[in-house]
């Protein structure tokens, strides 16, 4: 029997459910990929994000190598592409591990009906969430729509199950691997129509597994104080892996609570709050599941100050956040880091998140899509419930007048302006007293650091005070109608 094995999100050889499956019930086996060029072409994704793709493809590449397997590739549209390939080269089953966005899972209907009409057998398997939204219900039987309750079962059932990782197969011999025509070198990134860059996190499984080690070993202990830190690398960064799937949460969860299990010098309050941060991406993934709508507008419909409307100033506010250029350094920084590298850190998304939204008064959909096409680990369901939660629309919301004091978010977590200077170098000379507010400097300090507001360093494009005082207003109006 020959199987087909469908990559998608699941871009590695360990604790893989679809591989592992092909691997004990079929004689041959052939790994595919599709690179979807409706979605390359959309460009919804960015240049980080395709590179660290192709980078984990590379990565498994060689792995399956290594078992005696060669990884083929197809470009198209995904349904007529793994059809085609289905029929092309005779398989009798094909294989992948299921995915929860509205759009992929309309694809993933489509698949089997095609390919029932060839005669084609269809396996799929959970993978990419520990719990799928049909395994954690509330008391009606209904989807959750609170993360409180959510968490409760989650660990109740974790603690039930304990659904361990699967090992890699072992070495298929070689007659496993279909004699089929070789497909050419992976493509490079220009070649699908994006910008060549290195990611700055390193992509595949191997670094998956070297960066949880190094986390689990080290900063793990101290996460409830150090994932606030921007500053230091005080967080695990492992989101790429995850969305990617180069590292099961079901292999992250284990090593975490075994290092609880071994002694020494742990932290269980730690090692817990990072593991609900897991738990956390279990529901965003339900939330997406389980009511779609949440792509196309908020979750619920609550009385939220109105966003800016559609014009020159409008647009004149929203790209100068883009660019990192809002006299905000803590914003600034954040919004560098990500054009830079793909990558912001979780806190300082929450910062600017909250500015665009609250001090800018700029719908959150357009923040949304910029993380989207800029972001390493863009991810649907994380980040839709993510801006959602900022803006106070989502299911466990940020309290919708809440707003975020950027000066004072950067003095608590980013003291010294570590971060800060990394990002925004014009201020690489500012004091640690000015650091935050630079606007605040008198003409001879702003001389003596080298940075000229206004000119070097841009002013603030909005009075934090009055931005709050206009956007609490406009709350009460609504309330009140």
């Amino acid at each position: 029997m020959r199987g087909l094995v469908w990559f998608r999100r699941d871009l590695r050889v360990h604790d893989q459910p679809a591989l592992t499956a092909a691997c004990q019930e079929c004689d041959e086996i052939v790994p595919l990929f599709v690179f979807d060029e409706p979605l390359l072409q959309s460009h919804g994704f960015g240049a980080a994000c395709v590179n660290f793709m192709l980078g984990c493809l590379w990565d498994l590449s060689t792995s399956l190598a290594g078992l005696g397997l060669t990884l083929r590739w197809r470009r198209g549209e995904p349904v007529e592409e793994v059809v085609q390939a289905a029929r092309e080269w005779k398989a009798d089953v094909v294989y992948w591990n299921r995915d929860y966005e509205p759009a992929t899972i309309e694809r993933d209907r489509a698949v089997p009906q095609r390919l029932a009409q060839a005669g084609v057998v269809v396996r799929t398997f959970k993978d990419h969430v520990v719990f799928e939204t049909e395994e954690i219900r509330g008391t009606t039987g209904d989807p959750l729509q609170r993360y409180s309750a959510y968490r409760t079962r989650w660990w109740a059932r974790w603690q039930a199950t304990k659904p361990s990782p699967l090992p890699i197969p072992r070495a298929i011999t070689a007659s496993k691997n279909s004699v089929l025509p070789a497909s050419p070198p992976l493509p490079s990134a220009v070649e699908l129509g994006y910008d060549l860059v290195t990611p700055w996190i390193e992509p595949g499984e191997r670094n998956g597994k070297k960066r949880l080690q190094w986390f689990i070993e080290g900063p793990i202990h101290t996460y409830g104080t150090g994932r606030n830190l921007p500053g230091i690398d005080g967080s695990s960064q492992l989101s790429p892996h995850f969305r990617f799937g180069t590292l099961s949460a079901r292999t992250a969860i284990h090593t975490a609570l075994g290092g609880l299990a071994q002694g020494g010098r742990v932290s269980r309050t730690d090692v817990l709050i990072w593991i609900d941060e897991l738990v956390w991406r279990d529901f965003f993934q339900q939330v997406l599941s389980a009511f779609p709508r949440v792509v196309e507008g908020p979750f619920r419909p609550v009385a939220v100050p109105p966003s800016r409307e559609p014009g020159q100033e409008r647009d004149r506010l929203f790209q100068a956040w883009c660019d990192g250029k809002t006299g905000y350094p803590i914003v600034d920084a954040g919004m560098r880091q990500l054009n830079q590298t793909g990558w912001m850190h979780n806190r300082v998304r929450m910062i600017t998140a909250s500015f665009l939204i609250k001090d800018l008064r700029i719908d959150w959909q357009s923040g949304e899509r910029y993380f989207m096409q800029h972001l390493l680990d863009a991810d649907v369901a994380a980040n839709n419930g993510n801006w959602q939660w900022c803006a106070a629309t989502g299911t466990d919301a940020m309290r919708g007048y809440r707003m975020f004091n950027p000066a004072l978010q950067s003095k608590k977590f980013d003291p010294d302006g570590a971060y800060i200077r990394t990002y925004v170098p014009e201020l690489a000379n500012v004091a640690a007293k000015w650091v935050h507010e630079p606007h605040l400097m008198t003409p001879d300090e702003q001389s003596r650091a080298g940075c000229r507001i206004g000119a070097d360093y841009p002013l603030p494009l909005v009075d934090h005070a009055q931005a709050r005082r206009e956007y609490l207003d406009l709350g009460k109006q609504q309330v009140t109608r």
